[in-house]
């Protein structure tokens, strides 16, 4: 009974982070001066992963550390979060506590945020559900640089990959606290 429970409202939370997705997908192709459903037009909005993380409290979080520096691979990414601190965005070399693939089809002109995850003295523990935009899986297709965005004056940052050879980088580099995109620079 639990099971299903659990299955019909994640089922639904997903088709409203979907939902959610396509608008923010409208928003941002907005924000880079492209026609509203370009960023769903490349696919950009099709696939969905979805994480659960259960962070318990911890008597001494100065010893350990909930999830290290890192960046989404994602297009975007959702999140949900209980009440419990612990999420850092790094920003101007700083952690101060709050709430990749959209910096590389952009040419820097939208930057992925790193962040981490530090470990909690809360007396309760810290629950989160992240959804990721990951492109469909297999696609053949291959991203790079939105054309629209690229000039003489502003030439193309990153090569043309695939999400395969991304997701294969991405996988044997593991989070070393470096961006994954690095190794796609020109």
């Amino acid at each position: 009974m639990v099971k299903s429970v659990f299955r019909d409202v994640m089922l639904e939370y997903s088709k409203q982070v979907v939902s959610l997705g396509e608008f923010l997908f409208e928003l941002l192709s907005e924000a880079l001066g492209l026609n509203p459903n370009h960023l769903k037009d490349i696919d950009c909005s099709k696939g969905l992963r979805m994480l659960c993380h259960y962070y318990p409290p911890c008597p001494q979080p100065d010893l350990t550390l909930g999830a290290s520096k890192h960046s989404d691979s994602s297009f975007l990414t959702v999140l949900l979060s209980n009440q419990i601190e612990g999420l850092q965005v790094l920003r101007e070399g700083y952690w101060p506590k709050f709430s990749l693939c959209m910096q590389f089809i952009t040419n820097d002109k939208f930057i992925s945020s790193e962040h981490r995850v530090l470990a909690n003295r809360a007396t309760g523990a810290r629950v989160s559900v992240a959804c990721f935009t990951t492109g469909i899986r297999p696609n053949p297709r291959i991203y790079g640089p939105i054309r629209e965005l690229v000039s003489e004056d502003n030439p193309p940052k990153y090569r043309e990959i695939t999400v395969k050879e991304f997701a294969a980088h991405r996988s044997a580099k593991r989070h070393d606290g470096t961006s994954d995109l690095l190794h796609f620079k020109i």
